[in-house]
């Protein structure tokens, strides 16, 4: 049975790497050949808007996937009853708007932030005095690990981001002075049962995440999270793995963004959970009872971003496990992953900043 993936990247490749075991074959669909997954499964190369290759990709394959959002949803809807596409259209086209995406969470009753549409002049005004300062002006579209945003503490601050991403649909929301960010993740298979995993607390810089804990023992959060990912699930009758993102603010939860996909704040559930959330998207895409989502002691991932650090230094801490992703080092690059187990949250804590001073001085500043 082979799975199809549109996208190579490394969230494609750990799903190829946990699919394995299950007796699955992989086959992605990248503009390179040069991708993490073509190190692991065989690849179509070509742009992600080639029909003939997304119907070759769909005709070899049981089901169609997708290893990150801002893919062709016209190219995709183009295949028509050619391909079983999971998850559903529906959630990647909210996933790709934030604006759509701010009217589900209200649709749902799922808090998030004042927000506007912002289109003109005249509207960015009509959103400031609507919204207040300070504020953020966003694309709606294509914004991922911080682009595509401005933080605009003025009138001036946001005429001048208006002037810089003008010609692009915008969405202007409140700035949250939050306490912490946290996420929770979740699987809903074609035969409707749910699993939901610990919460994570996630710490980001400029845009990019660097470190989550998991579990982050807040039994409040946790059950009010899992509540309201199981409404955005529900809603899309949904398939496979989705993430939300929420600012957490004194005791209330503040919905910032989901993705309906595998997600790099799931990433510590390889090592750190009975089932991962690459193998419970691969079960629950193809209808295969959902695995267990119980955390295996406590857990840390580190992002590695820019370039790797030493292999054997970090090899050599307890518990420590190593994901190279095979890309070339670059600036505010993912490259690789480090995650940590310890037995209790104090000594993942601990093991987490140390290894995030090593690699991320400016990141291990921040609690």
């Amino acid at each position: 049975m082979t799975v199809g993936i549109v996208g190579g990247g490394q969230l494609g490749r750990m799903l190829a790497l946990a699919g394995y075991p299950l007796g699955l074959d992989f086959l992605f669909l990248d503009r390179s050949d040069d991708t993490p997954a073509a190190r692991v499964a065989p690849s179509l190369v070509g742009e992600f808007t080639d029909r003939k290759l997304l119907r070759e990709l769909a005709r070899r394959s049981e089901v169609l996937t997708f290893d990150w959002e801002n893919i062709s949803l016209d190219s995709l809807r183009a295949l028509g009853r050619e391909a079983r596409i999971a998850p559903p259209l529906a959630a990647l086209a909210m996933s790709q708007d934030r604006l759509e995406e701010k009217r589900l969470f209200a649709k749902l009753g799922i808090p998030t932030t004042r927000h506007a549409a912002v289109d003109s002049p005249a509207s960015l005004a009509r959103a400031l005095r609507s919204v207040g300062l300070p504020g953020v002006l966003k694309t709606r579209r294509l914004g991922y690990d911080g682009k595509g945003q401005a933080v605009v503490r003025s009138a001036d601050d946001a005429a001048r981001a208006f002037e810089a991403m003008q010609g692009a649909p915008l969405i202007y929301e409140e700035f949250v002075p939050f306490d912490f960010e946290v996420s929770i993740l979740g699987a809903r298979s074609r035969r409707g049962e749910v699993a939901v995993y610990p919460l994570n607390r996630n710490l980001h810089r400029e845009g990019i995440l660097r470190l989550t804990r998991a579990p982050w023992d807040a039994p409040s959060l946790q059950r009010r999270a899992a509540a309201h990912l199981r409404r955005v699930l529900a809603h899309y009758d949904y398939e496979g793995v989705l993430n939300i993102e929420f600012f957490v603010r004194g005791s209330r939860l503040i919905a910032n963004e989901t993705a309906p996909r595998v997600h790099n704040s799931g990433h510590w559930t390889i090592e750190g959970a009975a089932t991962s959330q690459f193998e419970n998207h691969l079960r629950a895409i193809l209808g295969l009872p959902l695995g267990a989502t119980t955390a295996r002691g406590h857990a840390a991932m580190v992002n590695l971003i820019g370039s790797l650090p030493l292999r054997d230094a970090v090899l050599a801490l307890p518990e420590a496990h190593w994901h190279d992703y095979g890309k070339a080092p670059r600036p505010g690059r993912k490259v690789g992953h480090v995650t940590l187990l310890a037995p209790t949250a104090a000594q993942r804590d601990k093991a987490a900043q140390l290894l995030l001073r090593a690699v991320d001085p400016a990141s291990a500043r921040t609690p």
